[in-house]
Formats: structure tokens, sequence, C-alpha cells
């Protein structure tokens, strides 16, 4: 029987949504906050026995920060739901948590060696007679909305942190999905080009020619360990680019011994300059098919590299005057390359190709220049 893998969860997804560094200095900020101003209250006021009543009201502070921290506890429990239902939660919970707090204030201030003054306090509150609950539940009352401000805020600093997962996640999809389309975009120029190196290699061995057909098999078996040693989705130095196609055109050489010339024209500056991987081939394999293969005199094929207004812009071009029919097509290798560019740079790239006026198909690929020194 299979077994089956246990499901991944994220490292993102299983962080809190709030830290637990913001979730401690929200709740120290709120006691302190509440300690700072009763004590400025009764400073102001000039009350007697302040510095007993600090004090008292310093244990207080202690023991409502650890009841908000257990209502943080809770919380982080149920950050999954709906913020909907968390706010419902949070008002039902601190419905409790008041209570507890209020009782626990009555204790320090007015059982526990209570002072005279707070005494004289009691005995003023009406109903006493029923005993302390209703200037419990009075007290509960006040500290309720205290609690629940801090828990609004928790909900809200919980949202905030769904808000900054989901934007991750999009960020990461979207990278992704790029990623994924340019290996699918990439894997695509091999099997083009094999299938037509394939075709020629073929021609080859029905006319007999095996000394030709077993360089085709050399330089193609070159070429494909070359080109598929590489990242599909990382970007390789102009040089190497250039490398490839010469592999390449070494293959078609064998197809075209008098006809193909080829003239690469690339400065040094510019040899390190990232490009994407194979992206010059399917523009090499177009004029291979559409100029040389189709005209009966020496064809020139160019390749040039320049740099124009911090682009690098390369073009393949050549000089066939075609005598025999066009040969049909379905644009694979050239919408390949328009797709490539777009996945890998947006609208910052863009491939022009037609005929010129001297004769011949030119295709020019311009694309923004990585930071790399020219020298």
């Amino acid at each position: 029987m299979t077994m089956l893998a246990p499901l991944l969860v994220p490292e993102d997804e299983r962080a809190p949504l709030v830290p637990r560094r913001v979730a401690l200095l929200s709740i120290a900020g709120f006691w302190v906050f509440y300690f700072c101003i009763n004590t400025l209250r009764v400073a102001v006021f000039d009350q007697p026995e302040q510095l007993p009543m600090a004090g008292r009201r310093l244990i207080v502070t202690l023991f409502g920060a650890a009841l908000t921290m257990l209502l943080w506890q809770w919380l982080q429990r149920r950050a999954g739901i709906s913020s909907s239902r968390l706010v419902g939660l949070v008002f039902a919970a601190c419905v409790p948590i008041s209570l507890v707090f209020s009782s626990v204030n009555y204790l320090v201030f007015f059982v526990i060696a209570p002072s005279p003054r707070l005494l004289e306090e009691l005995a003023a509150f009406p109903l006493q007679e029923d005993g302390p609950w209703l200037l419990i539940f009075g007290l509960a009352a006040n500290w309720y909305f205290f609690v629940v401000a801090w828990g609004i805020l928790y909900i809200a600093l919980a949202y905030a942190g769904r808000v900054q997962r989901a934007e991750r996640a999009a960020v990461a999809a979207r990278a992704e999905a790029q990623a994924a389309q340019l290996r699918a975009l990439r894997y695509q120029v091999n099997p083009h080009f094999l299938f037509n190196t394939l075709n020629s290699l073929s021609a080859q061995v029905m006319a007999g020619r095996a000394n030709d057909a077993e360089a085709m098999i050399l330089n193609l078996s070159t070429f494909f360990r070359s080109s598929l040693a590489s990242d599909p989705e990382a970007d390789v130095p102009l040089a190497d680019e250039i490398a490839l196609q010469r592999l390449y055109l070494d293959i078609e050489k064998v197809r075209f011994p008098d006809r193909l010339r080829v003239e690469i024209d690339v400065p040094p500056a510019l040899e390190r300059v990232p490009v994407p991987a194979l992206i010059l081939q399917p523009l090499v394999e177009n004029a291979i098919k559409h100029g040389v293969a189709r005209s009966r005199a020496p064809v020139r094929l160019r390749i040039t590299a320049t740099h124009e207004n911090d682009r690098l812009v390369l073009c393949v071009s050549d000089d066939a005057v075609p005598e025999a029919a066009p040969v049909p097509g379905n644009g694979i290798g050239m919408a390949n390359v328009r797709a490539r560019l777009e996945a890998r740079f947006g609208t910052a790239a863009r491939l022009s190709s037609g005929r010129v006026a001297s004769g011949g198909f030119a295709s020019r690929l311009e694309m923004p220049m990585a930071a790399v020194a020219l020298v």
C-alpha cells in the first residue's frame, strides 16, 4: 500500500497572524496607559495615600495584563476564523474577563487591608446590604470596554497580518507562474529545433553522406549537452548564447556547405551581458529555414549586438533572395521569443522583424541592459 506523504504547511502559514512581540507590546502599552492615567488622575486631585494606592494599582495592572495575555492566547488559537466571528468572540470573551478583573480590583482595594478612606467610600456606596456585587458589576461594566478595545486592536492587527500573508502568497504565486511559463517556453525551443535537425540528418543519410551525417550528430550532441545543462529560468552571458548559436550554425553548414556564410559581430564589452538562454536560436533557425534553404546563391547570415540607450539590441539578419516557394510555417519560433520576452521583461523588451530594403530579412530584439559594467 502506498504511503502518502504528510501535507506540508508553508512556514508562513504556520506563523501567527500577530507576531508574539507585537501582541505583548500592545498588551503592555494598554496596561501601562491604564496605570499612568490613573496615577496621574490621583496626583492631579491630590488624593491621600497616593503611594500605597500606587502599589495596589500596580498589582491590579499586572493581573489585568495577565488576563489580557490569556485572552491573546485564546484568540490566537482561533485566528483562522473570519473577522466577523472573531469580533463576536471578543465581545463574548471580555464579559468573564472584565468580571474577574473587577472582582480582583475589589479584593485588592476594599477587602485586603483597606484604608480608612476606602472604607468610607465603600460605606457610602448604596445597597451594601446586598453585598459587593453591585460595585463589582459596576466596575466590570467600565473595564469591559477597556478590554474590548484591546481585543478590537488585536483583530485589526490580525486582519493586517492576514492581508500581508495573502499579498506574499500572491507575489509568490505570480513568481512561480512566471517561472513555470519561462520553463515551458524554454523547453519549446529544443523539440522544435530537434525536429528540423533530425529531418536534415535523415536527408544526409539518404544521400549517402556518412561523414557529414556523423559531423552533424556530434555537433547536435554538443549543442544539446551545452543547452540542457543550463537552468531554464536563468540568464546566460551573451558570449555563451553566441557559442550555442555557432554550434547550431555548424550543424546547418553541413546541410548548406556552399550557401551559408556566417558573420558574428559582438563587441567584447557586451559579452558578459546576461540574456535569456537560447533566445536567439529561433531567430537564427528562422533565417536558415526561410532564407538560406530557399536560396540557391550564397547567403550571408549576420548576428550583431549593440548597446543603445541602456538597451541591448540583438539583430539576426540575412541577405537571401528567395527563389523557391515560401515554406509554410506555424510561427512557433517567433511567437516563442515574444512570449519569453514578455514573461521575462514585460513590456520593456520587444521583437520586430521584416524584410529590409536591400534584400533579405532581419529580426531585431531589444531588451533592458542588466547591471553589468561595460569595459
